[in-house]
């Protein structure tokens, strides 16, 4: 079974509301985290924003996430990631959320190898193989 890229995360007093509780949208800033963090360990980035020339970067072309169980202040969060897809242009993430045993969440993010160049459209790019081989390492084995 392959194996997903797993990252740990403790739960801020600054991601929950009064009761404790993690707020909804703060685990779409994990998931981003987490995924940052699998593109620096390929020495890769996200979107390497320069002042002349083009820019390059994943944004987003969806996202999605469903909740089974409550994440608390000062919780230690295990995300694990896997990549579900990988198209010509695209990628599709899948990540889930466990504090211990207890499964919290599921989310899933789809994005694209975009340039940017200053003044024009953004141009979705293919994905260079090199980038497909790593990605494929961590191929969600569930489908």
């Amino acid at each position: 079974m392959t194996e997903p890229f797993v990252t740990h995360r403790r739960v801020e007093f600054s991601d929950t509301d009064m009761a404790g509780i993690v707020h909804f949208a703060k685990f779409y800033h994990y998931m981003e985290s987490a995924e940052a963090e699998y593109f620096r360990s390929l020495g890769m980035t996200l979107a390497n924003r320069v002042s002349h020339g083009p820019s390059y970067g994943w944004p987003r072309v969806s996202t999605s996430c469903n909740y089974k169980a409550p994440a608390y202040f000062e919780d230690v969060l295990e995300l694990r990631m896997w990549v579900e897809r990988v198209g010509v242009k695209s990628l599709s993430l899948i990540f889930e959320f466990w504090r211990e045993e207890l499964h919290l969440a599921t989310g899933k993010v789809k994005c694209a190898y975009c340039k940017f160049v200053p003044g024009e459209p953004i141009k979705s790019l293919e994905i260079p193989q090199k980038w497909v081989t790593e990605f494929e390492k961590i191929q969600y084995p569930f489908n």
